[in-house]
């Protein structure tokens, strides 16, 4: 056994130091499998920025109560009754003068301009009480002021100015019949709200001719993740048509809306790995080809077939694996925190960052590894039944 592994370690090392003789061949296998690498990240770095944003947005501090049915904030419409009904529903948090911390929201659609495309898209902007701040974590102004009730002002997330444009400090920009002067600009620490626009709720109520509805209410808990007993108050009043869960839970299901992203990634980079596999085959029965003498001589010497296939595909794997750690590099140089911006489950823009996290990276590495072993595996078989004879005629 150790005679074979031998002969093994032996051939494996005179193939990889034979590489620079096949150096542009090599190389071309190198960069497809990197390609394929690097693309099959982006896509899984989009999914993953997108769901780390929106999980880190929710809390189970936080109850959310919408439409039954409604999929999302933009197609929810809760009334005041309702409202004043759920403030007197058992499980929510009391404030010092003994009233229930919750904030009834509006949601609605405004237009803006993407730096990079110049394209128009949906941004969120959001009615909101000084409570519904306060039942936000991390919220900081971090330039201008917060906005004043009763007036056209609004606060704009920190990924609003980055990814869209108007939206400074001091402009002023027009929704609808209505002109809104930006006052402030906040930061929530990179979760989803940073995709925001922030008014006082009574004013955008007036001003989108809402009447006395909301999409949304926000309810701090008694005790944290505990909604069953607000559940329970719902399903007992048949005045209330609502859901209600935790705000982490609403928010996990919404980055599910990137799903589709991370099976189109699997899918194109399959089909490129296909593409990948044909170069690999292609430079592995080529290199056996041109080491058939070395083939024959050692065959000759007494070492075993198997030593041959063991060369072989271990030439393949090392090529792979080089490519899928160059892809993986350039991916993470390339991709990770680039700030960019896509359709969330409101059909509203929602920023994020790309994120490489380490389980991504051995995915990578995992794909190139299977491109090695596929693409090495027959012609290290060719290599291992050549016989002898046949080696020395095709290298004369």
């Amino acid at each position: 056994m150790s005679s074979l592994l031998s002969q093994m370690w032996t051939v494996i090392m005179m193939n990889l130091r034979s590489l620079p003789q096949r150096l542009w061949m090599s190389l071309a296998a190198v960069f497809a499998v990197s390609v394929v690498v690097a693309v099959l990240l982006s896509f899984l770095a989009m999914a993953n920025g997108f769901e780390e944003t929106l999980k880190g947005t929710g809390s189970e501090n936080i109850a959310i109560a919408s439409r039954v049915g409604s999929q999302s904030e933009l197609n929810s419409t809760i009334s005041r009754d309702n409202v004043n009904l759920l403030l007197g529903a058992p499980g929510i948090a009391k404030d010092a003068n003994g009233d229930a911390i919750a904030s009834a929201e509006l949601y609605v659609i405004v237009d803006g301009i993407k730096r990079s495309s110049q394209t128009e898209v949906n941004i969120p902007m959001r009615g909101i009480s000084p409570t519904g701040i306060e039942l936000r974590e991390n919220v900081e102004i971090v330039e201008g002021r917060m906005f004043e009730s009763g007036r056209n002002e609004i606060i704009v997330g920190q990924g609003v100015t980055k990814e869209f444009q108007g939206f400074e400090l001091g402009k002023r920009t027009r929704f609808g019949k209505s002109e809104w002067e930006v006052v402030g600009v906040f930061s929530t620490g990179g979760t989803a709200f940073e995709s925001e626009l922030w008014a006082d709720a009574p004013t955008v109520q007036s001003q989108f001719n809402r009447g006395s509805t909301f999409q949304t209410m926000r309810i701090r808990l008694a005790k944290p993740g505990n909604v069953q007993p607000l559940i329970d108050f719902a399903a007992a009043e048949p005045r209330l048509q609502v859901d209600i869960e935790t705000e982490s839970d609403y928010f996990s299901s919404q980055g599910k809306a990137l799903q589709g992203i991370v099976t189109l990634g699997w899918g194109l980079s399959i089909v490129m790995a296909l593409g990948a596999l044909a170069g690999a085959l292609n430079t592995m029965y080529t290199s056996v080809a041109a080491r058939s003498t070395e083939i024959a001589t050692l065959r000759t010497l007494g070492f075993s077939s198997l030593s041959a296939f063991a060369g072989t595909l271990a030439e393949s794997v090392v090529l792979s694996v080089i490519g899928g750690v160059v892809g993986s590099i350039a991916a993470y140089l390339l991709l990770d925190g680039v700030t960019a911006s896509t359709l969330g489950g409101s059909f509203s823009q929602v920023v994020f960052n790309f994120r490489l996290s380490p389980e991504l990276f051995k995915q990578g590495i995992l794909l190139a590894l299977l491109i090695g072993l596929v693409g090495g595996f027959f012609p290290a078989f060719r290599a291992a039944r050549m016989p002898v004879l046949l080696a020395f005629r095709n290298a004369s």
